[in-house]
């Protein structure tokens, strides 16, 4: 009887879903490759609790994979042979075990891509690449429905996608309708809390100490990683799929149903609030995200949680998430070279330190710091908002986020901070007046906005409705400063006319103030113009 070709399957950190179908194809002789590598967690600067993360669910899934008796190479962070890079550990792998065929599941990341397809060369081993499953839409689907769209608008994209899985929809076919008779209630989603904070107390999500194979990932991170960034002091998080399902009961039980009124608010002390916090074990594939959102909808058909929390939550995952990752596919190794609202400017040192004055930086930051979390409107309108309208080049901004946020992935991370925080991602040769693709206008704000949401201006020095002088907020002032600037090239946004007439009421004194002032707190904060991101190539770069 011949013998089976032996191939050398290849299983990257977020692709840790023992039902895929690369997995169920796994024969005897068949070597399944895992490696911990330095070099992705020094690419970008990765959190110590990003890196802990992916290294002990992977050494777990791992050990899941030996006790079905599969056979496993896996490279250990700090093994002596270990020689630092996806790429030559591959290559390393393939000639002591002389495979057939390299063969993995399609990573999520272009870079990784191309060092796999460098493999391919340098070896003269075939590369075969399977489709993701995981996701419910694929990259053609996405390209078919993007095709000839000028401005890719996730609302849109939503309706066909609550069409495709009848999620929420009440009948079927061309006559089905959306349950409540609205296809989403982000309007009724944007509530403040009181002068008291919310109530009820929020219940803090489900925590997962360290084990004694995440204890080992730290020692061996504090021997090989000792100067990454952030602190693994507080790390909880599932690192298995048992444990990522114990974490998704806790959020449709505790949190879920208040999630919807007050997904956009934020308040000091409370760093997760009634947000889910599935996203690192979602995009690490412990979770699938039809599981997700039916369990929320089962939820919601049993009377524990109201519609427009569940339908907030659905279309997180199946309008937001699948968009994302469709626009990430869609345009390729060249997306992250946009930059189109030509911002220049290098990450503020606070970034990295939290120490500043600013009480809504301070907290987001720190937060961040400190768990590797941050909840979307924190993303967006603190840390987002503040490198958008304070002139950040946006892809210092998305490597931070890469990096220092649990739930860091390439596909993830650089459509949301490209696109949706720095609005950076217009096309070449997109009409007068599109000057976005994931977005339709600059996510801009002044503190008033953080003011309205959150009570961290409550304690702060400055006063969010300052735009000048020594008590005006910093928030304030870059927004009045991003507006002067890019007048011109928001012009034909209709979405931004009511705003930029507003601009136009400016006095040239007022103008010339808010750009001193402006000029002057980038010079303190260390926002000097970032030249070495003008020659970078880290969308392609080797691992």
């Amino acid at each position: 009887m011949p013998r089976t070709p032996a191939r050398l399957v290849v299983v990257f950190g977020d692709q840790l879903d023992l039902d895929a179908a690369l997995i169920r194809s796994l024969t005897p002789a068949d070597t399944v490759l895992m490696m911990e590598v330095a070099a992705e967690s020094r690419h970008v600067p990765s959190h110590r609790q990003r890196t802990a993360l992916f290294l002990s669910a992977m050494r777990h899934f791992a050990a899941a994979l030996t006790r079905r008796h599969v056979h496993v190479r896996y490279v250990e962070l700090d093994d002596p042979e270990n020689t630092g890079t996806f790429e030559t550990e591959i290559a390393r792998a393939v000639a002591a075990l002389g495979p057939t065929q390299v063969v993995c599941t399609h990573p999520g990341e272009w870079r990784v891509l191309a060092m796999l397809e460098r493999v391919g060369r340098s070896t003269g081993i075939p590369v075969s690449i399977l489709p993701d499953a995981h996701f419910i839409t694929t990259p053609d689907a996405f390209a078919t429905w993007a095709k000839d769209r000028v401005s890719l608008t996730m609302e849109f994209f939503y309706r066909e996608q609550r069409r495709r899985t009848g999620y929420l929809m009440d009948g079927s076919g061309k006559s089905a309708k959306p349950v409540g008779g609205e296809w989403n209630f982000d309007k009724a989603n944007r509530l403040p809390f009181g002068r008291l904070g919310p109530d009820p107390q929020p219940r803090p999500p489900l925590g997962f100490p360290p084990d004694a194979t995440t204890r080992a990932v730290l020692a061996a991170m504090a021997r090989t990683l000792p100067d990454l960034p952030g602190t693994a002091d507080t790390f909880a998080w599932p690192v298995t799929r048992e444990q990522a399902l114990a974490a998704l009961d806790d959020f449709i039980t505790h949190r879920l149903a208040l999630f919807g009124p007050f997904e956009d608010a934020m308040w000091t002390n409370e760093p997760t609030l009634y947000h889910s916090t599935l996203s690192s074990a979602l995009n690490l594939k412990l979770l699938n995200p039809r599981e997700c959102c039916e369990r929320a909808i089962e939820a919601f058909r049993a009377g524990r949680a109201p519609l427009q929390s569940v339908e907030a939550f659905v279309r997180q995952i199946i309008g937001w998430r699948e968009f994302i990752r469709g626009v990430y596919q869609l345009e390729g190794p060249g997306y992250a070279d946009r930059n189109g609202l030509d911002q220049h400017g290098a990450l503020p040192p606070l970034y990295w330190t939290a120490e500043t004055d600013m009480v809504c930086m301070k907290a987001c930051v720190g937060q961040v710091l400190e768990t590797g979390f941050g909840h979307h409107i924190q993303r967006l309108m603190v840390t987002g908002n503040f490198a958008l309208i304070s002139g950040v080049h946006p892809r210092a901004v998305s490597d931070w986020y890469l990096g220092m946020f649990v739930d860091g992935v390439d596909w993830v991370t650089l459509p949301n901070a490209l696109g949706m925080v720095m609005h950076a991602d217009r096309r070449q040769g997109a009409p007068k007046g599109v000057t976005g693709l994931v977005g339709t206008k600059p996510y801009a704000a002044s503190g008033k906005y953080i003011q309205r949401m959150s009570n961290y201006c409550a304690t702060c020095r400055y006063d969010p409705a300052e735009r000048s002088g020594p008590a005006a907020c910093p928030v304030t002032v870059f927004y009045w400063d991003f507006l002067i600037r890019t007048r011109q090239t928001l012009a034909p946004n209709q979405r931004m006319a009511m705003v930029l007439k507003n601009v136009d009421r400016l006095t040239p004194d007022a103008r010339t103030q808010i750009a001193s002032r402006a000029d002057q707190l980038r010079r303190t904060l260390g926002i000097a113009r970032d030249d070495r991101r003008e020659r970078s190539t880290r969308g392609c770069e080797s691992s």
